[in-house]
């Protein structure tokens, strides 16, 4: 079976909706391993839920273009590094579909600041004026949500509507699948979410959230990054640059 979008034509009806939904632009490595996934029941009823939403005026972040943006920036067979963050981010401008990270021009938020307070002290990498991760993704590092959509101004507006169990997957696929990655858990929920990863297989970095109300209780001086590269280098892949340019 094809793989469905999850936002269908609005001038279709009820009817006839699961007729005319478009294929979801899925980078194709993902495609290979998920595909079955997107059409379990759960997968439908999540499109016929943000569908209704969207149906009814509600502003939905990221955009429709932009929710797999995570998968499509950084295919399966590149994934070195998964950082796991929780639901995107719900002001005007800001998720586009990578964890953490705002398109250049949207002020950096107080997380990413405190990453880039941490990257500077770990390995010296001096923090750009932009908040925009993308560079990271070239490289192989999937900055994954938890929940991939959230609803304008409601944090965790979309928690509990199937993203979780899709995101499982994606992490089951690549426990399963590769070997040598390495996972950064910061907080609370990214560590239960990690439970899953087989640590004889990769190597699992936790620590506190990066969040202004808890960095001082636990990331900073977390040394993720570089402990993240000389595992890389030990099991012959090439480190990341971390090192953000201010033109992306």
């Amino acid at each position: 079976m094809c793989c469905y979008s999850l936002i269908c034509d609005l001038s279709k009806t009820a009817n006839n909706m699961a007729g005319y939904c478009d294929p979801i632009r899925l980078e194709p490595s993902w495609k290979a391993v998920l595909e079955n996934e997107l059409s379990k029941d759960y997968m439908v009823a999540l499109r016929a839920y943000l569908l209704a939403q969207r149906s009814a005026g509600k502003v939905i972040f990221p955009s429709t273009e932009e929710i797999f943006s995570a998968l499509n920036s950084t295919s399966f067979e590149s994934t070195k590094i998964v950082i796991l963050g929780q639901d995107p981010y719900h002001g005007e401008g800001q998720a586009h579909g990578l964890c953490f990270s705002v398109k250049a021009g949207v002020r950096v938020p107080p997380s990413l600041r405190n990453i880039y307070k941490e990257l500077y002290a770990d390995l010296g990498c001096l923090a750009p004026a932009h908040g925009n991760l993308v560079p990271w993704a070239k490289q192989g590092v999937l900055l994954l949500n938890s929940v991939l959509t959230v609803e304008s101004g409601q944090a965790a507006s979309h928690k509990g509507i199937g993203w979780e169990q899709f995101t499982d997957k994606v992490i089951e696929s690549l426990n399963e699948q590769k070997r040598h990655l390495v996972f950064f858990l910061w907080g609370n929920h990214a560590k239960k979410k990690g439970e899953m990863i087989d640590r004889s297989k990769h190597l699992v970095l936790s620590c506190a959230h990066p969040s202004p109300l808890s960095a001082s209780r636990g990331y900073f001086g977390n040394h993720h990054f570089s402990m993240a590269n000389s595992y890389l280098q030990q099991h012959g892949s090439k480190p990341i640059n971390w090192q953000l340019t201010e033109i992306v």
